[in-house]
């Protein structure tokens, strides 16, 4: 199952709705990205959304 590793984001449950507006079930997935992170000292590597890595980029620019 696709789910972040920091934040916890998961699928969600959704509708396809075509043009002539029929309703099909559909999953929602996040972008999730494989990075190595540096946490707490100690090098890991972690499955998150792209939106946490983002964060956690301009997170080490600032410092």
């Amino acid at each position: 199952m696709a789910m972040c590793e920091l934040c916890g984001v998961h699928r969600r449950a959704g509708k396809n709705v075509s043009h002539s507006n029929r309703h099909t079930n559909r999953w929602f997935f996040p972008n999730i990205q494989r990075a190595t992170l540096t946490i707490r000292g100690k090098r890991k590597r972690m499955h998150i959304c792209t939106r946490c890595l983002r964060t956690y980029q301009n997170r080490l620019k600032i410092a």
